[in-house]
C-alpha cells in the first residue's frame, strides 16, 4: 500500500484527519508545512512509497497553486487532494491528478476520493481526468 502524506499546519485538525485516514489506509504522514513536506520528498525511501498528498489550501511561507506545482515537478505522478473554505479557489487546482474538496467535505467523501487517486495512480482504474470538484 502507498504512503499517504497529510500536509496541515493545524494540530487538531491534522490529529482527526490523520485518525480517520489511518482507520482506511495504514501508512499515513503527517508534515506540519510545505517546507517539511518537500524535504520529505528529498528522502528517496520515503518519496518511492508515496502514493498520495492531502494537503490544506493555505500553508506558510507558500501558497496552495506553488506547494501543488513544486510538488508536481519533483513527483510528477502523485495525485493531491487539496481541502479548503474558498470554492471560487477550486479553478486554481483543475490540473491532472489534483483534486479540491471543502473542508467541510464529509469524511467518507475525503476517503472515497483518496482510494480514487490511490488506484488511479497506481494504474487500478481506467485513466481519465480527475478534476476539481
Amino acid at each position: 500500500m502507498a504512503k499517504i502524506l497529510l500536509v496541515d499546519d493545524d494540530p487538531f485538525q491534522a490529529i482527526a484527519r490523520k485518525s480517520l485516514l489511518g482507520k482506511r489506509f495504514k501508512d499515513v504522514e503527517r508534515a506540519a508545512d510545505a517546507a517539511e513536506a518537500l524535504c520529505l520528498l528529498e528522502q528517496p525511501e520515503f518519496a518511492d512509497k508515496l502514493g498520495l498528498v492531502i494537503s490544506g489550501l493555505h500553508m506558510p511561507g507558500i501558497t496552495g497553486p506553488e506547494f501543488v506545482a513544486e510538488l508536481h515537478a519533483r513527483r510528477p505522478k502523485v495525485p493531491v487532494i487539496v481541502l479548503g473554505n474558498q470554492q471560487d479557489a477550486a479553478a486554481d487546482y483543475e490540473m491532472e491528478g489534483v483534486c479540491f474538496l471543502p473542508r467541510s467535505a464529509p469524511s467518507e467523501e475525503v476517503l472515497s476520493m483518496a482510494s480514487e487517486l490511490l488506484e488511479h495512480a497506481a494504474g487500478k482504474t481506467p485513466k481519465r481526468h480527475i478534476a476539481a470538484r
